[in-house]
């Protein structure tokens, strides 16, 4: 893969915060305890995660979870949005979130197969592109460039706490923008729409939101892309309309009823999956297509979605 121009990234993101990640990256990334907004990260602990596997192929129940984890579910939804200009009424968004793309071999065939007959607008990806944290990331970038070549429109994107900046050149070459702290103007039908992005607030804590939406005139009609639902309070005071993210999985590994056992997010559980509003914010935080730590599911379906932006 080619060399990565900080400078160029540190322009982006920010001096402190480009700063911050890389030595996260280098230096704390495989830490268990104390990092990030949640104390604890399972996703770190390769050790569990086999005595996960070998407890459920144990009890019969591995590749069960195992097959919940293909079978990913395509939503379609309205989303309201009460100060949606009349020229974005019907204007769908395609959002895609925590692929983990290189955990489970099988998943690309399957995302190119539902995607390639699904109509939409603009696409999405709120981030967690690969499954390691802190490993090889040029075979993820490979898959995920794969299947954008599928993706038939403009397509944007966040990084996760599963990714590195690095990735960020290689992702770009192939058509999909990442959003640094940054945002972009949507046109469609004559009218605009702010369409921002914040990198990890989760683990690396890099998000800046008040960057991603300078010059932005306070009354435009915002989107944000972040990976976690954790800085819900802070965008609904910021002004945001509409706010997509994803991060939990939903719990990935839920309860009779779809309670999860764990959901790895300091939020307010009914943010922790689909649709939810907070003030006049609408928000949506996607249950992933992937799987994270154990590629299983059960009780929590894996899910691309369509959402349809609704005036009313």
């Amino acid at each position: 893969m080619a060399d990565v121009d900080y400078q160029h990234l540190e322009a982006r993101l920010g001096r402190a915060l480009l700063a911050q990640r890389l030595k996260i990256q280098t230096h704390h990334v495989a830490r268990l305890f104390g990092s990030g907004k949640v104390w604890f990260h399972i996703e770190h602990i390769r050790l569990l995660h086999r005595i996960i596997r070998n407890l459920l192929k144990a009890a019969g129940l591995y590749w069960r979870g195992h097959r919940n984890a293909l079978t990913v579910q395509v939503n379609s939804d309205d989303l309201p949005c009460p100060d949606l200009p009349e020229a974005f009424a019907g204007f769908r968004l395609l959002h895609i979130s925590d692929t983990h793309i290189d955990a489970n071999p099988e998943l690309l065939d399957i995302l190119i197969r539902l995607i390639e007959p699904l109509e939409y607008d603009v696409c999405v990806f709120t981030g967690d592109f690969r499954e390691g944290t802190f490993e090889d990331y040029e075979m993820p970038v490979r898959r995920m460039l794969e299947l954008h070549r599928h993706i038939k429109t403009k397509t944007y994107a966040i990084l996760g706490n599963h990714d590195a900046i690095e990735m960020v050149p290689a992702l770009e070459t192939g058509g999909i923008r990442l959003l640094l702290n940054e945002h972009v103007m949507l046109e469609h039908g004559g009218s605009s729409i702010c369409l921002a992005g914040v990198d990890d607030p989760h683990y690396y804590e890099t998000d800046n939101l008040d960057k991603a939406l300078e010059g932005v005139p306070e009354n435009d009609f915002k989107i944000l892309l972040a990976h976690s639902p954790e800085i819900c309070r802070k965008a609904a005071f910021a002004g945001i309309n509409l706010y997509l993210c994803g991060h939990t999985h939903a719990g990935q590994i839920c309860l009779p009823g779809g309670r999860p056992l764990l959901t790895n997010s300091k939020c307010p559980r009914e943010f922790h999956a689909g649709l939810w509003r907070f003030e006049e914010m609408t928000g949506y935080t996607s249950r992933g297509a992937g799987t994270s730590s154990v590629a299983v599911r059960f009780n929590c379906p894996p899910e691309i979605t369509v959402h349809t932006l609704r005036c009313k």
